[in-house]
């Protein structure tokens, strides 16, 4: 019998944190380059952990809410 066991997403490509946030990929690359984004380079690649897209939607959040007050 084999049983095959689906692994968690460890992180997130450029294109793939753009589909998530409904933003187009230049716009995260500007993110992780004025720093409003973490990530880190893999190879050639860059890749978000899902934790740093977190972080983000947080601080945008309250970046709004103190904005609105």
């Amino acid at each position: 019998m084999s049983t095959t066991t689906k692994l968690a997403r460890k992180w997130h490509t450029v294109s793939e944190v753009a589909q998530m946030l409904g933003y187009g990929e230049t716009k995260v690359r500007m993110l992780i380059i004025q720093g409003d984004l973490k990530s880190l380079k893999d190879g050639r690649s860059r890749r978000v952990l899902p934790e740093w897209v977190d972080e983000y939607v947080a601080m945008r959040a309250a970046q709004a809410l103190q904005d609105a007050a």
